[in-house]
Formats: C-alpha cells, sequence, structure tokens
C-alpha cells in the first residue's frame, strides 16, 4: 500500500465525538417530543429507551466486531443475506443521513437566527424562488462547509468535531447546575402542578406507548460510528458505543424532567413546534438569565453543525462501500491527495441541498423520512446480528449479544417503528418568517412522508442491482445493437471472481457459484486452493471442479493450485497480479482457530 493511502486512525474521543455529536443534538428536540405524547412520563419513556439501546450496544459490538468493516446495517446483511436485502438497508441508511444532515443544518441556522435576526428577513427576486429567507441560504452555506470539511480529510474534521462535543456536555452540565440552584430558590410547585396533567386524555397505556415511540428519535445517530468503523483505531468502537449511551441515559431523561419543573405541560403541549427547537435556550433564559440563554443557544448551533458532520463523515464510508460492491456507478471512487472520496461527498451535498429547494426550507416534511428510516436501519441491524449468529457461528467475534437482549432490542424499535407509523399527526404552527404570518396546519403522517423519498431512492439502486437485465431488454428492442452498450456489458461480466477452498465438499462449493450466479454479474471465476510444499490436489476434488465446469456451461471455471502460505500477503499478491480487488475474493466462515482476524484480510467477502 503506498504511503499517500495510509491514514492516521481515530481513537476514542475524536470517534466518540464525531457519532457522539449526533445522538447528543438529540436532547435539543427529544424532551419535548416526549412531552408532548407522555406529559409528565416523559423521562419514564427515555429512560425505557435507554434500556432498549443498553442492549443494542451489545447488538452492534458483536456485528461490528465480527465484521469491521465500514457500511453498518448494509455491511452486516451483505455477509449473511444478498445484495437486493442488504441495498434496502442501505437506501434506508442513506435517507435518514440525508433527512439528519437536512434538519440539522437548518435547525442550527434557526437557532443562530434567534442571535442574528437579519437571517429571518426575505431574500430578494428570484432567489426567494428558492429559498424565501436568509435562514435557507446560511442553510446551504452550513452545508457546504461542512462538505468540504470532510473532503479536506477525516482527521480535520475530527478537530472540529471534539471541540463541539465538549462544548456542549459543558453547556448541559452547566444548564442542569443552573436549573438546580433556580429550584432551591422557587421551589417545586410547578412540577407538582403538572402532576395532574392528563397526558393522552388520561390514557397511560397510550401515552407511554406513542411516548417511547416519539422518545427512540433520542437515539437517532448510535448507528453512525459503525458505518465509519475502519477508520477508528482497534478497539474504540465499542468504547464509541459506550460513550454515546451514557450521554443520552443520563441527559435525555434529566432535561425531561427539569423542563417540566419550569414550564406547565399544557403550554409545551400547545406549541410542541416551537419548543422542539427552543426548549432548552428557554430553560436557560428563566434560569439564569439572557447569558445562559446565549451559551445554550450557540451550543444548539454547533452541536447541530456537528450531526451535520457525522452525516457526511457516516455517509461517506457507506457509500464508497457500497461502490466497491458495484451498486454505485465505480466513477464516484475517485479519491483526492487526503484520501477522500469527494465525488461521494459532493453527490451528497447535491441531493440534500436539492431536498431542501424541494420543502422550500420547511424541513418538518422531511420529519417522517427521518423517523421511519433511522428506526427501520436499527430493525435490519438486529436482523443482521440475528442472522450472523445462525449462518456465521463459527466466525470470530470480540463480544455475544445474548438472545434475551436482541429479544427486547427488536420488541424495542418494533413498536417505535409502528408507534411512528400509526401515530396522529401533529398540528403545528407554521410562521412564514418574510411575512411574519401564523398559520395551524395538520402535518401529513410519517409513512405518507416517507414513502415518496424512499421509492425514488430505491428505484435508483434496483436499477443498479439489474442493470444487466435492462440493458439486455435494451438489445432485445433495438435493431441495431449500440457499441456502447456492448461495451459496458462486456466490461461489467468481464470482472473475474475468486474463491478460496479448503478442499470443500462439493454442496458447498455449488453454492458459491449459486451465490456468484445469483448476486455478481460474471462469467469468469477461479477456485483456488492453497497447499503446503509436498502436499497433493485430492482427486475428489479435481472431479468435483470438472463436475461444476459442465454444470455451469455460462461461467468459465479457472482451478488454481498454489504452493503457499494462505494469509494477508498472497491475497494480496494475486489480487495485484490478477488484477482482481479483494472484495471481490471469497472465503468460506473461518472457524476459531484460524490464525488472521477478518479485517487483516483486506475486505476479503465471507461466501458461506
Amino acid at each position: 500500500m503506498s504511503k499517500n493511502k495510509i491514514h492516521k486512525k481515530l481513537g476514542e474521543l475524536a470517534s466518540t465525538a464525531i457519532s457522539g455529536n449526533d445522538i447528543s443534538s438529540s436532547v435539543l428536540y427529544v424532551s419535548a417530543l416526549a412531552i408532548y405524547w407522555a406529559g409528565q412520563y416523559a423521562w419514564v419513556t427515555l429512560s425505557i429507551v435507554a434500556v432498549v439501546l443498553f442492549f443494542f450496544r451489545k447488538i452492534y459490538g458483536e456485528v461490528v466486531g465480527a465484521l469491521p468493516l465500514n457500511g453498518g446495517a448494509y455491511n452486516a446483511l451483505l455477509n449473511t443475506t444478498t445484495k437486493q436485502m442488504a441495498s434496502i438497508a442501505a437506501t434506508l441508511t442513506l435517507l435518514s443521513y440525508m433527512a439528519t444532515a437536512v434538519i440539522s443544518a437548518s435547525e442550527a441556522m434557526h437557532y443562530l437566527s434567534n442571535i442574528l435576526h437579519v437571517l429571518h428577513h426575505p431574500t430578494p427576486f428570484p432567489i426567494n424562488m428558492f429559498f424565501p429567507t436568509y435562514v435557507e441560504i446560511a442553510t446551504v452555506a452550513l452545508l457546504s462547509a461542512f462538505a468540504f470539511l470532510v473532503i479536506g480529510g477525516i482527521s480535520e474534521s475530527a478537530v472540529v468535531a471534539i471541540g463541539i462535543f465538549i462544548f456542549h456536555l459543558v453547556s448541559l452540565v452547566l444548564l442542569t447546575f443552573a436549573i438546580f440552584y433556580f429550584l432551591s430558590q422557587n421551589g417545586l410547585d410547578q412540577f407538582n402542578s403538572n402532576q395532574s396533567y392528563l397526558p393522552q386524555n388520561g390514557n397511560l397505556t397510550r401515552a407511554i406507548f406513542l411516548g417511547f415511540a416519539a422518545s427512540m428519535l433520542g437515539i437517532s445517530g448510535f448507528e453512525s460510528s459503525a458505518n465509519f468503523v475502519e477508520e477508528q483505531e482497534q478497539g474504540v468502537f465499542p468504547k464509541t458505543l459506550r460513550n454515546m449511551w451514557i450521554v443520552v441515559s443520563i441527559f435525555n431523561p434529566l432535561m425531561a424532567i427539569l423542563a417540566i419543573t419550569i414550564f406547565p405541560i399544557g403550554d409545551i403541549y400547545n406549541d410542541v413546534a416551537h419548543n422542539s427547537s427552543t426548549l432548552l435556550s428557554d430553560m436557560a433564559n428563566i434560569s439564569a438569565g439572557s447569558w445562559l440563554k446565549w451559551i445554550v443557544s450557540i451550543d444548539a448551533v454547533l452541536v447541530l453543525s456537528g450531526a451535520v458532520l457525522t452525516s457526511f463523515v457516516g455517509v461517506s464510508g457507506l457509500l464508497e462501500r457500497m461502490t466497491l460492491d458495484r451498486i454505485l456507478p465505480q466513477g464516484l471512487l475517485k479519491k483526492n491527495s487526503k484520501g477522500t472520496s469527494y465525488r461521494i461527498i459532493l453527490m451528497f451535498l447535491i441531493l440534500s441541498i436539492s431536498v431542501l429547494i424541494i420543502t422550500k426550507g420547511n424541513v418538518l416534511l422531511l420529519a417522517g423520512v427521518y423517523t421511519i428510516s433511522f428506526l427501520a436501519v436499527m430493525t435490519l441491524f438486529v436482523i443482521g446480528n440475528i442472522l450472523l449468529k445462525v449462518k456465521r457461528k463459527k466466525l470470530p467475534r470480540p463480544e455475544n449479544a445474548p438472545w434475551i437482549g436482541i429479544i427486547i432490542a427488536m420488541t424495542g424499535v418494533v413498536i417505535a417503528l409502528y408507534g411512528n407509523i400509526v401515530m396522529p399527526p401533529k398540528v403545528v404552527e407554521i410562521v412564514n418568517e418574510a411575512t411574519g404570518e401564523i398559520t395551524k396546519k395538520v402535518m401529513p403522517s410519517n409513512l405518507a412522508l416517507f414513502m415518496p423519498y424512499f421509492a425514488v431512492a430505491m428505484g435508483f439502486i434496483v436499477i443498479m442491482l439489474n442493470r444487466i437485465v435492462l440493458l439486455r431488454g435494451v438489445l432485445k428492442i433495438v435493431k441495431r445493437v449500440n457499441s456502447y452498450i456492448i461495451t459496458t456489458i462486456n466490461d461489467i461480466i468481464s470482472q473475474e471472481f475468486v474463491f478460496f477452498t479448503k478442499g470443500d465438499h462439493l454442496s458447498n462449493l455449488n453454492r458459491v457459484m449459486l451465490y456468484i450466479k445469483d448476486n455478481e454479474h460474471t462469467r469468469k471465476i477461479k477456485i483456488v486452493t492453497v497447499l503446503n510444499e509436498g502436499e497433493k490436489v485430492s482427486d475428489k476434488l479435481k472431479t468435483d471442479i470438472d463436475f461444476l465446469d459442465r454444470e455451469y456451461p455460462d461461467i468459465d471455471i479457472d482451478f488454481v493450485v498454489i504452493y503457499d502460505k494462505f494469509g494477508p500477503e498472497l491475497i494480496h499478491r494475486l489480487s495485484e497480479e490478477w488484477n482482481v480487488p479483494v472484495n471481490f475474493m471469497f472465503i468460506g466462515s473461518p472457524g476459531d482457530r484460524f490464525p488472521y482476524r477478518i479485517e487483516e484480510l483486506g475486505g476479503v467477502r465471507l461466501i458461506m
């Protein structure tokens, strides 16, 4: 590997900061949402979420520990199911990151507009056709700034993320002490008064159910660390999970309790759209005055900006992995001198800005996309863990998630997903920042908001996965074959794949061929066996290869015997000699005595 491709790995603080800014920013809005649905029991629903997240730590630790490659849920399903199933997870993750980036950037600029009031001013014609106020222009500027920061290198991005994360934690601690001091002077009259509030018309079960569903948004971002695990130092990943869990388990329930010691629950319920954006700054203003409100507002701007950074870092790792697996166009892999796939980041930036234009700055329309995408990704990750246990029993892993924990986590996330789908639409006040006019609007259901975005994104992925079939359909329609189409097809199917066998039974070898036939676009495969000096190839293996050659006439099978030691050096040497990328090489699931960790093999994929 050349020197310009060797990057410094991220330590515990940097990795926690990058992913932690996303999940910890939820404290700015999740308390208001939980109180809206669960009233004074919001802290209970947020505490239940902390319990569910505790079990997710083990689930993520097992899956990513066994398969420490970028891609999160996509990578987990790719190595346990098919590309089609993995692509669904990838699409949902992409939508989640897109919604996170746009919502976080917009909310950050709305917080900033409370300090810089000029951002509320309407923009001149014809700019106002796309961006009604300067808030939207500032949102585009923020998205662009963090896109180019990530293009400059993940180490440079980590420095910014650390500063934001530390400032955010200090601000929350400062706000907590300020409220405690305020309560020591003013008592708990408001808290006691709120205990008589009847959430959901007195239906406690419904209140807890809907409150829990809304509270699960408080852990959005927990999946981000898995999408850039290859950039982290050995052993850092489980520590990031622990640290994120501690932050949200303490501050999210705590802020919900503190909120109802200061405000009447009815006030929060009647203006959830406003309070989901300004609750903490309002708490700061009442407890300590404008100076703390400024600090919390600045913190909100910074930590929401940090969530934008997390989105760009996470989506970069995810889409690069998908591109390596030929789901996306290979041109996206082109890197700059920092080793960053800048075309992927620019594509995501353009996508985010286009969504901001389509919604005309009303990013509440993305709430359903954000909610369902995130919860569906968490659900698929649990499924990936179950499949890993069932289908990859012998694969070494640093820890094992207990089945009871998997059941609790799956139950929790499915309930939250169902709750967000059936959740009654909220009535919110929409402020026209250009005119100051206030109108009440019933928001569409989360599912209605989610489906159009998912259909468009999934449609593109389906086209990429079935491009050979579609291209061949074009060849049947047109009378004259377009030479460009033929060249494209030949380039795709000429890619050779490699399977290393230890002398597998015919049934195992046949499963390999079926997987190649069903999931990969190729007509060439090398079946390689590596022997020690003096060993001989069994006659049975030769007979099996001859049988497969006759059984799959459309695939050219090349049987190769190599006398060497199987390991990373041999894999990389053969990759260069045969011009076969390492991620197009397969092995069976290794056992406990296998001398190498799977990440040491450079991206070799498991096929059985």
